[in-house]
């Protein structure tokens, strides 16, 4: 086997993607130990507290090792990923008959050993440790291995699979992992279910949700049996109890809690949520308000030319009503600044729009909302709730609000009281939109009505000011007109 120097890998750090980061968790490897990289591919994808971000690789060669495997949270300034550089000779011999360097023997070169990788699925070398898994089930994963793959293969020769301990070689087949995608696998060790004894109906093998609440059902079935040895009264039981409480589902039988690592996005949010809202004393008010009007100019500017292509809805004119009420109120777009015990006023807005992702709560801003268009407007918030939804958005765009609104409507809700983001001075949220009997003209109509609330730090919004911006906002939502007469 050929030996390297030293000087010839190179080890690529894990970098600060942020700013002052100190960690991030890696969510895919891209690259595999063997694989040819070059200057500026990208090798995975990692997760922050503030996004996920693709880390490319910074030289040219080939991957030797990749130090920790998907799901680990490494420190900033950790090595991830040794590359043999370009120039160094990179002979590799699989040495078939040497069982003791066993870190060495990868995967063969040959079509057989290199399974479709999906997103999420890469190889982990025996120098690092998986996190929290069960010894016994990795074990019982390996030994079964065999007899999974002669099913997955439609071979029925029973007879065959006790002859097969004989042959040592057969514990290679545990180094092809089962192909699932995140999710996927996160559910499986929810359940405690090996994805090697899970049959897979999903293209090319892949281990579906599906798939895995099935093993789930089917591992239930398999212990039901062992019920009547003890109490041969008790087949009848579960279908006598039936009519008296909902059968819970499978996945709720085969575990009674899941814990879920708080990181990421969630640690963050979890951190700086608890930072304000028990550093900045906190005031909410709230109006309803009849938004008949801007419902009408919603449907009205969608078929507008100007308009063709771009997202127009009721959160475009919430958020330039928002800008028109910080413009006649300034003060209100301001930051608290503890060290300097100053007043910070903001001369532009950074309209933060908090969005619900897989990952957690984020709130991306647009840059210098204030200087936009309507038009504008609507494209900068279509381009930011696109990029949330693909888990895209850059730690930059999330740096810098002045200012956020929150859109509880969409689920139903009709007002909450939101939480400050740190470094800003007032959150408005803005509830479901609904037909309420309301009087309008004299008369008790049906119009469109929705409840606003907006919080604000009291250190430096007293109650005059967050009222003021309150009404601006609801005026403007009420008659959309001063969209132009006060702009």
């Amino acid at each position: 086997m050929t030996t390297m120097t030293n000087a010839s890998v190179r080890e690529f750090k894990m970098p600060d993607v942020g700013e002052g980061l100190t960690e991030a968790e890696i969510l895919k490897w891209y690259v595999q130990p063997g694989d040819t990289v070059t200057d500026g591919q990208v090798v995975c994808e990692v997760e922050t507290a503030k996004a996920a971000v693709e880390l490319p690789i910074p030289y040219d060669g080939v991957v030797r090792a990749l130090h920790f495997p998907e799901g680990t949270t490494v420190d900033v300034g950790t090595s991830i990923i040794a590359v043999e550089v370009a120039g160094a000779a990179p002979a590799r011999e699989e040495a078939p008959a040497a069982p003791a360097p066993a870190p060495e023997p990868e995967e063969p070169a040959g079509p057989a050993a290199r399974q479709p990788v999906l997103v999420g699925y890469g190889v982990a070398t025996s120098s690092t440790r998986r996190r929290p898994r069960k010894q016994a089930q990795d074990t019982a994963a390996h030994q079964a291995a065999p007899a999974v793959q002669a099913e997955l293969n439609g071979h029925s020769a029973a007879p065959a699979a006790p002859a097969a301990p004989a042959a040592p070689a057969v514990p290679a087949a545990p180094a092809q992992r089962p192909l699932a995608k995140p999710p996927v696998r996160k559910l499986a060790k929810d359940l405690g279910v090996d994805l090697a004894t899970v049959t897979p109906t999903g293209p090319d093998g892949v281990v579906t949700r599906e798939d895995v609440h099935a093993a789930v059902a089917a591992a239930q079935a398999r212990q039901q049996p062992a019920a009547p040895a003890a109490q041969p009264s008790a087949p009848s039981a579960p279908a006598a109890a039936a009519p008296d409480r909902p059968v819970a589902p499978a996945s709720y039988d085969s575990a009674r809690e899941t814990r879920i690592p708080v990181k990421g996005v969630r640690k963050a949010t979890a951190a700086a949520m608890v930072g304000s809202a028990f550093t900045a004393p906190h005031v909410t008010e709230f109006v309803t308000v009849d938004v008949t009007r801007t419902m009408k100019l919603v449907e009205e500017l969608k078929q507008d030319k100007e308009f063709a292509g771009l997202r127009v809805n009721p959160l475009l004119l919430i958020a330039k009503a928002l800008l028109v009420a910080i413009r006649r109120n300034p003060d209100i777009n301001a930051s608290w600044d503890e060290a300097a015990q100053e007043i910070v006023v903001k001369h532009y807005v950074n309209l933060g729009i908090a969005a619900a992702t897989p990952r957690g709560l984020i709130v991306p801003n647009i840059k210098d909302a204030h200087a936009k268009t309507l038009p504008e407007l609507a494209a900068s918030l279509g381009e930011l709730v696109s990029t949330a939804r693909e888990g895209k958005t850059s730690p930059s765009a999330m740096q810098g609000g002045t200012v956020t609104i929150t859109n509880v409507g969409v689920f139903g809700v009709d007002t909450g009281t939101p939480i400050l983001n740190p470094g800003e001075s007032a959150i408005l949220a803005v509830g479901a939109i609904k037909p309420q009997p309301w009087v309008h003209k004299g008369k008790v109509k049906p119009r469109q009505v929705t409840t606003l609330a907006l919080s604000f730090d009291h250190r430096l919004v007293d109650g005059e000011l967050g009222s003021k911006v309150l009404a601006d906002v609801a005026a403007v939502l009420e008659q959309p007109k001063r969209l132009i007469t006060w702009a």
